[in-house]
């Protein structure tokens, strides 16, 4: 994954030791794990294999064999242990991340820094709304599935597609992030997203 893809759903890019969050911004560095898709889905670039985030629950399609990171950062009033499986395919980038944040009545709030921190890293402009069905997660208010535009921190020109969900008290961000997304790998990718009852 490339360090301007990663500084634009994990932090400012200002701290370049890995996984390392710049303070004191929560989401900021937290979970946008990002994925992206300027490829059709039945393209051969795209690789699509099972995923099954250790400790998570999840099972998700992903189009590359991703690497997996973690990272302490403070979310919803509290630090969380942030667990991130991203990689990139197609000069795109594909993530998903989850963390505990132990008390339900911080798992609204959790996953509106999730997305607001997202937006943000790219200067997201105006989101369009599309449906979000995870079969096996927690209902919530605040779970949602979002593609909104920005600039990655080098000025370039990008799209990000993000869900956040929820688990118990396990949040969860599944993001696509590239210069121009595709509708069929978009839907792949997050239409493949289940949780274990």
């Amino acid at each position: 994954m490339g360090r301007a893809a990663w500084s634009a759903f994990c932090g400012n890019g200002r701290d370049n030791r890995p996984m390392t969050v710049p303070a004191p911004s929560a989401a900021r560095a937290g979970c946008v794990c990002a994925a992206a898709f300027l490829l059709a889905a039945c393209s051969p670039t795209l690789d699509w294999r099972d995923v099954r985030p250790a400790g998570s629950g999840l099972t998700l399609l992903m189009p590359c064999k991703p690497v997996v990171q973690e990272r302490s950062l403070p979310l919803a009033g509290a630090p969380v242990r942030l667990s991130l499986q991203a990689c990139s395919a197609g000069g795109r980038t594909w993530g998903i991340a989850h963390a505990d944040v132990a008390d339900p009545a911080r798992v609204g709030v959790a996953l509106g820094e999730l997305r607001s921190s997202a937006a943000a890293n790219i200067a997201g402009g105006a989101a369009e709304t599309l449906p979000l069905q995870v079969p096996g997660a927690t209902p919530q208010a605040a779970s949602e599935r979002v593609r909104f535009g920005g600039r990655l921190p080098d000025g370039r020109p990008v799209q990000v597609e993000l869900a956040v969900f929820a688990h118990g008290t396990r949040v969860f961000q599944a993001t696509a992030l590239g210069e121009q997304l595709t509708l069929e790998a978009a839907q792949t990718f997050f239409g493949s997203i289940r949780l274990q009852p």
